[in-house]
């Protein structure tokens, strides 16, 4: 596949629409414009733009249900322990689906992935609000094994971008998802005060559907810059199993997804208790939990928007890495003295700066491990351990609660990023 790229029209089509397509060697032989519009005078990727738009229905639509759940298994008599099986559930089966759906972006493109994700999506909510037993809601759970949205929105952004600006295009679309987490526990908490757990689930339901509607519409069929051929379908196709696991032989593959596996266990296990520390421990309301999650997403909208694309200009991705294990050493131990909800907002402005910038250099340094056919397969990897991370993060953290209490969760936090930050200080020496 040729690299040539035809010179850009320089004259908009549409003077008023203020639109230009811009025709690339490779978008002409697969059949597709790339579009640019022009906003506030700045010109901005169609595709990726509609990408952001995906990604914040995906994540107000994620976050409507999560902050309604604990609710809804509580009227339907779930406990703390069944609430924790239901979560592992729920992480096991995006466990399995999370590499099959990085090959199958691969394999078949972005619009193709970001359908199967939503068309999932929507599937599980609508189960979710049909459900009125502890049975309908595991059931409810498994679609869920495609629902891989952010990893679809992640694929395009790699593929349509460029190395270099990786890390800040990664964390930009963190942003669009840091809003719709702003949004969507705010609209989740009002349907549920007047309406219902149930009504709530539903509207994530269509929220999902209209996304697969605008992917249709917006996203071409292929995004990679790399050419498939017919003998990378037919090489097992989705499930060839090999060639996923194979790609941990990249460079530095395997040292970053078990660094991404120790910084994540104890953000895992608090973000699986969260709801209900926060029900349970802090007793807030519905409403209220809305608003705590709401601030949360502001702080990793600010984060992943702005700081990580200022940062990566001015220190290198393993210098980052390395102090942002430093700040979660101190915001954990922090965490372990928390005994009220303005302490608790306070402690989290550390915890979120060090999560999401840790979790974008990783993201950005495995992509850049392999070749841009294998893009999706290794972001599917990465997915793959945050969900094996969130499958036994419920029964841990329901363990530590129930026997240890709130600190425990800071504690453990403090204990497993002190040897996180050991380890990439002395394998990223300069």
């Amino acid at each position: 596949m040729t690299s040539e790229v035809r010179e850009r029209s320089s004259e908009p089509r549409n003077k008023e629409q203020h639109y230009t397509e811009n025709m690339s060697t490779e978008s002409v032989e697969r059949g597709y414009p790339t579009r640019t519009i022009h906003i506030a005078g700045r010109q901005f990727n169609l595709v990726i733009l509609m990408t952001h738009l995906n990604i914040f229905m995906y994540a107000t639509c994620f976050w409507i249900q999560t902050g309604t759940l604990p609710y809804l298994t509580k009227k339907l008599g779930v406990d703390s322990v069944m609430f924790g099986q239901l979560q592992t559930i729920f992480a096991v089966v995006q466990l399995c689906g999370g590499p099959l759906f990085g090959r199958f972006g691969d394999l078949f493109g972005g619009r193709a992935a970001m359908m199967l994700a939503f068309a999932s999506a929507s599937l599980t909510y609508f189960l979710l609000g049909f459900a009125d037993s502890f049975t309908l809601l595991v059931i409810s759970r498994l679609p869920s094994v495609f629902m891989h949205a952010m990893q679809g929105g992640q694929m395009i952004v790699t593929d349509m971008g460029d190395e270099s600006n990786r890390a800040d295009a990664l964390g930009k679309l963190g942003l669009s998802y840091g809003v719709g987490m702003v949004v969507g526990p705010f609209i989740g908490g009002l349907i549920t005060k007047y309406t219902s757990e149930q009504t709530a689930a539903y509207a994530a339901c269509i929220g999902s559907l209209l996304s697969v509607v605008i992917v249709w519409i917006t996203v071409p069929s292929h995004t990679k810059k790399a050419h498939v051929t017919e003998s990378d379908k037919s090489g097992g196709g989705v499930f060839n199993v090999k060639k996923i696991l194979g790609l941990l032989a990249a460079p530095g593959a395997t040292f970053l997804l078990a660094i991404r596996t120790l910084c994540g266990v104890p953000i895992g296990v608090f973000q699986s208790m969260f709801s209900v520390v926060a029900l349970e421990t802090f007793h807030l309301p519905a409403e209220q939990n809305g608003y705590l999650l709401s601030y949360v997403g502001i702080l990793t909208m600010i984060v992943q928007g702005l700081g990580v694309g200022i940062v990566t200009k001015k220190f290198s991705e393993n210098a980052i890495l390395k102090w942002s294990s430093f700040l979660l050493v101190w915001s954990y131990l922090a965490l372990a003295f928390v005994v009220d909800v303005t302490q608790l907002c306070i402690v989290m402005a550390p915890l979120v700066v060090g999560l999401a910038s840790s979790n974008i250099i990783i993201s950005s340094a495995l992509t850049k491990s392999v070749s841009a056919l294998d893009t999706g397969a290794m972001l599917g990897l990465n997915m793959a351990v945050n969900s094996l991370i969130r499958s036994v993060s419920p029964t841990i953290g329901g363990y530590l609660l129930k026997g240890f209490g709130f600190s425990s969760f800071g504690y453990l936090g403090f204990v497993t990023l002190s040897i996180s930050t050991v380890i990439l200080f002395i394998k990223l020496r300069d």
